[in-house]
């Protein structure tokens, strides 16, 4: 479906589920503990604000990513507000299982698309990573809960520098032949362009017309909501930004904050595509993100704020 608000010439989608993943890849990064009360309290005003999914947590190892050894606290500690999915982030069959018991609605599963990346994010080879991604996908089904591949530096690598297209493809065949039905391309250090983004969307839903495909945004060098309009204009229908435009990678040199949610949220309301999310409510939650974190964050929402609305017109008597 196409919408007949926005700009003109571009073809946009009536809506787009916008994805927070401010709690997960927002948080893993920062030096600051964050402690679950906190995060708990974070993702409880994303879920009042309207979002509908949000990437709460990561069961990975205390030792790699210790801002994430509470996951199973903050799961346990949330608001199940209904209509809000609650996914969060795997990397093989030990956090699955905690994640299952953690009652995680959706398992995000990451395969890099380099090598050398790969080494660095999960100490696998690609193959290895694909083999386990497999086997996490059959437990996760036996389960009833729904897996997201996630195909991380689908478009630049930090150690491989560009990404072929056909090697991401090869990727996407692999994903596919293991049934699952939800795909998010990754622009894990925000060095993708919007010509870049649109070139592979389509040759991804030429090829795969059934793989609901997201996109996965960071800001590094300022094209986050550029990439966004891309997307969607190539048929991207869901959206993955972070709270205040907090995030990075620990493994990728350079990966600096996502795009903003409440920058991505104005974007789309201003253009005529629903969201479903209160502005107003997201940047409220925004404006916690600065003490949570300690530090100031990249959200121009919380810089500026949305354009205050035109006055009403004189009338003469």
């Amino acid at each position: 479906m196409t919408s007949g608000n926005g700009v003109a010439g571009l073809l946009l989608p009536d809506e787009v589920l916008v994805v927070d993943v401010g709690p997960r890849d927002g948080l893993q990064n920062e030096a600051r503990p964050v402690s679950a009360a906190e995060k708990i309290a974070l993702i409880n005003g994303l879920a009042r604000a309207g979002i509908r999914r949000i990437e709460a947590t990561s069961f990975v190892s205390p030792k790699a990513v210790p801002q994430m050894a509470d996951a199973a606290e903050v799961m346990a500690g949330i608001d199940r507000v209904a209509g809000v999915e609650y996914a969060v982030l795997v990397p093989n069959v030990r956090g699955l299982e905690r994640a299952l018991a953690a009652g995680a609605g959706i398992v995000n599963v990451v395969v890099v698309a380099t090598e050398t990346f790969n080494h660095r994010n999960v100490n696998m080879s690609v193959a290895e990573s694909m083999a386990a991604f497999d086997t996490i996908t059959r437990e996760a089904r036996t389960a009833g809960v729904p897996v997201s591949a996630v195909l991380g530096a689908a478009f630049v690598c930090p150690f491989e520098g560009s990404v072929p297209a056909e090697q991401v493809l090869g990727l996407v065949e692999q994903f596919a032949q293991t049934g699952i039905t939800e795909l998010t391309l990754a622009d894990t250090i925000g060095a993708a362009h919007p010509a870049q983004v649109a070139r592979l969307v389509t040759a991804i839903r030429e090829r795969w017309p059934h793989l609901a495909l997201g996109l996965h945004l960071h800001d590094t060098r300022g094209l986050g909501l550029a990439n966004a309009l891309a997307a969607v204009t190539a048929g991207v229908t869901r959206l993955e930004a972070s709270v205040g435009g907090i995030g990075g990678c620990p493994f990728a040199p350079g990966a600096t904050g996502n795009a903003s949610t409440e920058d991505l949220v104005f974007m789309l309301e201003a253009m005529g595509v629903h969201t479903g999310i209160s502005l107003e409510a997201l940047i409220a939650v925004a404006q916690s993100v600065p003490a949570i974190v300690g530090h100031p964050v990249s959200s121009k929402m919380l810089a500026a704020g949305p354009p205050r609305p035109a006055p009403p017109a004189k009338t003469q008597t």
